[in-house]
């Protein structure tokens, strides 16, 4: 690998049924993610050439399915979910982070948000 580049995505929202509580699993909730996706930028660099970089549109649209219908206990086991599929859209990716948020988590007297973040290489899967 000669560099490692990035590519963000952020605001990717979609409304979902994950979570530990009953309500979660059947009212559902919004989430957002923000993904980073580490590769090698330095061909489209030079050749500015659309299949020389990485159809992010793919990992967006996807995301956004995954978070609709996939229904999980933790939001940890979303976010894993996303990062597989990210690394799976495109061999020449290294790397994946998500960051995975309940704008509005149902927690009593709290008005904040939850967020959980991983990375995985394309070696750990």
């Amino acid at each position: 690998m000669d560099s490692l580049d990035a590519i963000h995505l952020t605001g990717i929202r979609a409304y979902g049924y994950t979570g530990a509580l009953p309500e979660e699993t059947v009212l559902g909730q919004w989430f957002e993610a923000e993904i980073t996706l580490y590769l090698d930028l330095s061909l489209p660099c030079q050749s500015d050439h659309l299949p020389d970089t990485h159809n992010y549109c793919t990992v967006v649209e996807h995301t956004q399915r995954i978070i609709r219908e996939r229904r999980f206990a933790l939001i940890e086991r979303l976010a894993g979910e996303i990062a597989q599929m990210a690394l799976a859209t495109d061999e020449r990716l290294h790397r994946v982070r998500v960051k995975l948020t309940k704008p509005t988590p149902p927690i009593p007297d709290f008005s904040g948000q939850v967020a959980v973040e991983i990375t995985r290489d394309r070696m750990q899967g």
